[in-house]
């Protein structure tokens, strides 16, 4: 399989050769950047492009490692127990498969995304070292022994909330997703937008991009955040003078819900706002 991004996705040549070396290494391919710049997409991509069946594993705060493997539900077979269930004689009827158990058996070559790894306790990673490293696990409860048979694609995702261990890094392929750049960023929005006019992408890449340049900014707008405005500039039907006549570094941008997330970022386009009419 040689991944060569999709219609749907725009893949920069750094990224089609970190894809294409973690699946020929069969190395965990760990993924970081900024939120929106499409880590998570990427594996949906991944498998569309290699016609494999996706099996995704959103981690939280609250996640553990042994939940990709299997659960045991104690608690189930204990009230079947007491309710003279004939369930109870065979407790394989109380493993719950996990993510990992998933991938391992799938009939065709899947790939499995970890997502948002960074999320979940700092001992997480650490406890998945030797099933990601072996590809096999035991089911204690059971006695049996689960291998994969054949070493699924997987994509690890992280916003860098935490440091990863070493030991964990080793056995994965690392690549860093940049924000794109506007060359980038204009083949991106050609795939959600075709056919959008020319002047109002540049005009409105320059707004956005001034807007993340601003110094202070406590949150960044994102791709998809992008995205989101120019659908509401087509919506609504903004003029164009709109965004070139204006400073983006000295009045908060229109529609500005779509890029700026919180109080602390909306208060300092207003005060820029106000020291510009200061000194004019």
């Amino acid at each position: 399989m040689r991944f060569e991004g999709t219609q749907d996705y725009v893949a920069t040549d750094d990224l089609k050769v970190a894809v294409n070396a973690a699946v020929t290494l069969r190395r965990p391919l760990l993924v970081k950047g900024e939120p929106g710049t499409g880590k998570t997409v990427l594996a949906h991509e991944i498998a569309k492009a290699a016609n494999a069946p996706l099996i995704e594993w959103h981690v939280k705060s609250t996640t553990k490692a042994h939940q990709g493997l299997y659960e045991y539900d104690a608690v189930a077979r204990l009230r079947d127990g007491q309710l003279g269930d004939p369930r109870v004689h065979e407790i394989s009827n109380y493993i719950r498969r996990g993510k990992l158990w998933e991938a391992f058996t799938a009939p065709a070559l899947p790939v499995l995304l970890i997502d948002e790894i960074d999320k979940a306790d700092i001992e997480f990673p650490n406890d998945l070292l030797q099933e990601l490293d072996r590809m096999e696990f035991h089911v204690y409860e059971t006695g049996e022994t689960v291998k994969a048979k054949e070493r699924p694609i997987v994509v690890i995702t992280s916003n860098n909330e935490k440091e990863l261990p070493d030991a964990f890094l080793r056995r994965c392929f690392f690549h860093y997703i940049k924000f794109p750049d506007r060359e980038t960023m204009e083949a991106i929005i050609e795939v959600h937008f075709p056919g959008i006019q020319k002047i109002l992408v540049s005009r409105a890449m320059d707004v956005f991009y001034e807007v993340r340049d601003v110094p202070g900014l406590k949150k960044k707008p994102s791709t998809s955040e992008l995205l989101d405005w120019l659908k509401l500039l087509l919506s609504e039907d903004m003029p164009l003078d709109v965004l070139q006549s204006r400073d983006p570094k000295k009045a908060i941008p229109p529609l500005h819900g779509a890029l700026l997330k919180n109080e602390q970022d909306i208060m300092l386009f207003e005060r820029l706002a106000f020291m510009a009419r200061r000194q004019n």
